[in-house]
């Protein structure tokens, strides 16, 4: 198990993970967020949400001096210390919604898309404020959208959106179409290779989430936390001992204290407190 002085970076999900799935609070975790800040040891923010969300969210946190992945991994934003050209090719948010538009045209699938409603719906759906629905709804690379057609009609849906480019990934509340190669996966193995690239030397990650689309993050990490999620989605991993997979009985924030207390050893200093 790694130490906190070991050469760490953290890949979190936010909604249910380190946020509470209800009210979007995260106070269970400060304790290890500010040993982790102390350590100096990156915790970088992967989640669906957009650039704009992720920027408010990255300021309350004090982790602005840090590259995050938004939108599922369609996107990496890297703070202004940090030049590299973003890996992820992706699709234009624009290119989406017209690809969607007229695939609902041509054979009537019955999904809306957060482009295809108000703020006010959004926060509906979502549980936010109207004003954070809002920053939801700026999208740069993925659309988010619920489904309300049958189960054949989903899988043709599918089938189009591959013959498109674009491909599906399930969240904890929606589905999310975004470029086929992109992911929360691809991207933390990216991320992952610049940081060993910019040390000069081997890193350890692990990364926590609750969701299917969490999956290939959690497949891509050395250390995976499955937090125990509000949603009866299957969350199989290729790997299973505990040295490397941890699953939580807890929810929400309170769920990613006991994976960093599992995988973390602390030092004697901060076992004594």
């Amino acid at each position: 198990m790694p130490y906190l002085d070991d050469p760490l970076i953290i890949f979190t999900d936010l909604d249910g993970s380190l946020l509470d799935h209800h009210d979007y609070s995260w106070e269970p975790a400060q304790p290890w967020l500010d040993r982790l800040a102390t350590a100096q040891i990156p915790l970088i923010l992967t989640t669906s949400k957009t650039s704009a969300e992720v920027a408010a969210l990255q300021s309350a946190l004090q982790l602005t001096h840090l590259p995050f992945i938004a939108e599922n991994g369609a996107m990496i934003h890297f703070p202004a210390s940090w030049r590299p050209e973003s890996p992820v090719p992706g699709a234009r948010y624009a290119d989406i919604r017209h690809t969607l538009e007229e695939l609902r045209h041509r054979y009537d699938f019955e999904f809306r898309g957060f482009g295809d409603v108000t703020p006010k719906q959004v926060a509906i759906w979502t549980g936010l404020s109207e004003p954070d629905a809002a920053l939801a709804m700026q999208r740069e690379a993925s659309e988010p959208l619920i489904w309300f057609g049958n189960d054949l009609d989903f899988s043709h849906f599918k089938k189009c959106l591959t013959r498109e480019g674009l491909a599906l990934t399930r969240g904890g509340r929606f589905w999310h179409v975004m470029g086929v190669d992109a992911g929360k996966g691809p991207a933390v193995q990216w991320l992952a290779a610049e940081y060993q690239r910019q040390r000069g030397k081997p890193v350890i990650t692990l990364g926590l989430g609750d969701g299917p689309n969490d999956i290939s993050m959690l497949e891509a990490v050395d250390h995976a936390v499955v937090i125990k999620g509000h949603h009866d989605h299957a969350m199989p991993l290729s790997r299973h001992h505990a040295s490397q997979v941890f699953r939580t009985s807890e929810f929400g924030p309170h769920g990613w204290v006991q994976g960093l207390d599992h995988f973390i050893t602390l030092p004697a200093r901060e076992i004594q407190k």
